[in-house]
């Protein structure tokens, strides 16, 4: 019998398993919560970890989990390895503080080492360790996770001095981008060094979707395709879940083989628009019928999403990772739908 995973590989190779594949990103932002602990827990001690994403097995044993026993911190590991501080609370993940505006503060930066720079170290070693116990059950990290290019450079920088600079100072950007972009590829290949059998890459970045199609083509595209052509041959997963049409011809051609993208885009365009290229994974939405619907809510939008993408390579997820405080009965709507189209 197929194992959610092995569903949504066939899906994300373009096929049509039965049944339809549902895949969920979850992380620090619900995780605790849902496990009714402090987030700084979470993070701080591996038995508690260890519960939590062994019991979502359990729980919900129709879903894949993307990626899956993922040691995180949030969004800092990134840029902790470039000298961001990081600050830690009790309810909700970490955050980032940029280090500074002006991007020549940035121009001399050098590549991180995952073996040394800021958190890198700390889950490339729990992943080693948390891998060798999850062989005694049959189980395993098979994804590696990595935020993107733009996303990175945004915890750097600033959001608003980043943004501008791309349309004032492109070739500045695109000098950082460069240097972030060997740092996630580091990244990248450090984690996959670290599981038994690593199958798949995961990057996230909702920040290339804030970008024209124009300057998405100049500065953006050249480093994210090179994130993903590094690693073909396993399956590539984009999360970016900005409302981002106007580039989805234009991301067609990065050459991941997943999208995982906004539930503020229609679904139905999204494949016309990306043709039989690229595998969807979405697009419910994860906020407001994901978190705060009922069940009846979201088992209507999925059915909706499953009807706008007949012909395989679809993923039924929300369109975005799991909101805080998402109840699990919405999770199995999701799954009622999947189980219903097959």
């Amino acid at each position: 019998m197929s194992t959610p995973w092995d569903r949504f590989k066939e899906a994300a190779r373009l096929g049509n398993p039965k049944p339809l594949p549902v895949a969920l990103i979850v992380d620090s932002p619900w995780l605790p919560g849902y496990a009714k602990i402090d987030t700084r827990d979470y993070f701080l001690f591996p038995e508690k970890w260890w519960d939590i994403n062994k019991g979502l097995l359990t729980r919900f044993p129709d879903v894949a989990w993307i990626p899956g026993f993922w040691v995180e911190y949030g969004m800092a590991a990134e840029p902790s390895a470039h000298g961001a501080r990081i600050r830690f609370y009790a309810d909700h993940p970490p955050s980032v503080e940029p280090l500074g505006p002006d991007l020549d503060f940035w121009a001399d930066l050098k590549p991180a080492d995952p073996q040394e720079d800021g958190l890198m170290p700390l889950i490339l070693r729990m992943n080693k360790v948390m891998d060798e116990r999850l062989a005694a059950e049959g189980l395993g990290m098979h994804i590696a996770a990595a935020r993107g290019p733009m996303t990175v450079a945004s915890w750097l920088a600033g959001i608003t001095p980043l943004m501008m600079d791309v349309a004032l100072n492109p070739e500045k950007v695109s000098a950082v981008l460069d240097t972030v972009t060997t740092t996630i590829i580091r990244w990248l290949h450090a984690q996959l060094d670290t599981f038994r059998r690593p199958e798949a890459v995961l990057l996230l970045d909702d920040v290339v979707g804030m970008v024209s199609k124009e300057h998405y083509e100049t500065v953006v595209h050249p480093h994210l395709k090179r994130i993903f052509d590094e690693f073909n041959g396993l399956i590539r997963i984009y999360h970016n879940d900005t409302p981002c049409p106007h580039l989805a011809e234009s991301l067609a051609r990065a050459n991941f083989d997943v999208f995982n993208f906004s539930h503020e885009m229609d679904a139905g365009e999204i494949k016309a628009k990306m043709g039989h290229r690229v595998a969807l994974m979405g697009n419910v939405a994860p906020l407001d019928l994901g978190a705060r619907g009922k069940p009846e809510d979201v088992l209507r939008s999925a059915r909706e999403v499953i009807a706008q993408c007949a012909g395989g390579g679809l993923i039924l997820s929300f369109g975005g990772g799991v909101s805080p405080d998402t109840p699990p009965e919405n999770i199995d709507a999701l799954c009622q739908a999947a189980r219903a189209a097959s």
